[in-house]
């Protein structure tokens, strides 16, 4: 796992959890912009017709408050990121 990740916190941790970073064993991606620019989202468990589809993470931070979500998608030529791509209501 890269180094610089150690100290990244975990898209979903709990905000009491002492240790929301990432876990070993786990494949995680950087969030690119957006209301969830540098979390880190854990791949582990994904299809690969998620991975190659992104996903809409459930946010109270984006443009449409509770209940929103903030779409990210894999990009061509940014393997270990996921950028934004707006968010939904």
């Amino acid at each position: 796992m890269d180094a610089r990740w150690m100290q990244r916190r975990v898209y979903g941790a709990d905000h009491e959890d002492p240790d929301p970073g990432p876990r070993p064993g786990r494949r995680y991606v950087e969030l690119v912009g957006g209301p969830l620019d540098g979390l880190l989202f854990d791949l582990t468990g994904l299809a690969d017709s998620e991975r190659s589809g992104g996903v809409a993470l459930p946010t109270e931070i984006g443009a449409f408050g509770p209940g929103g979500r903030a779409y990210y998608g894999p990009r061509p030529g940014s393997e270990g990121s996921w950028h934004w791509e707006g968010d939904m209501p």
